[in-house]
């Protein structure tokens, strides 16, 4: 059984983070995309832009990120601010990006994650928050919608991430709760 525990990230954590990210975002892509795509993901230059956007989240607090650490490895990490969306009042929160280590997944880390943000959040004065997922991401909207989260219908789109990884095209809808 793990025990695992949840606090702020610190620089320390960059690099856990960054490799959690590529290792999750694979996970989940496989079978969305081709493998060649897949395993950009991890490219070194990928990383690195990955490295860099996560040690400057964590330095500026944009997003604030904290971790889970199970015996002092980062398991799973959230991040989580205001609303990106434009026109969404000042008290609307956004998670950004939540995401656990495929070996323990279903063990609570991502509960406690949530746990987190919806804590964080509620400390910054939010009343509601979003978060957009992938309509492909069975396991991350089952989540959500256990976590209380409804889908908001009329949100869907396609967006394109340029990145190491080329020019994937995904389809997202935004889901919403009250933090109350």
């Amino acid at each position: 059984m793990s025990s695992f525990q949840i606090r702020p990230a610190s620089q320390r954590d960059a690099k856990a983070i960054a490799e959690l990210h590529a290792a999750a975002a694979q996970a989940t892509l496989h079978g969305l995309v081709p493998d060649e795509q897949i395993k950009a993901v991890a490219s070194a230059a990928a990383m690195e832009k990955r490295l860099a956007y996560w040690r400057e989240a964590i330095e500026f607090l944009d997003p604030q990120v904290h971790v889970a650490t199970d015996d002092g490895m980062v398991v799973g990490f959230v991040a989580f601010d205001r609303s990106r969306d434009p026109k969404t009042p000042a008290t609307t929160g956004e998670i950004w990006a939540l995401y656990v280590e495929p070996a323990h997944w279903d063990q609570g880390v991502g509960l406690a994650l949530w746990d987190a943000a919806r804590e964080g959040l509620a400390d910054e004065g939010c009343t509601k928050v979003t978060a957009w997922l992938s309509l492909h991401n069975d396991r991350a909207l089952r989540f959500f919608d256990l976590a209380g989260f409804k889908r908001e219908m009329g949100t869907a789109q396609t967006v394109t991430k340029a990145d190491a990884m080329g020019n994937l095209k995904l389809e997202e809808i935004r889901l919403k709760r009250d933090l109350s």
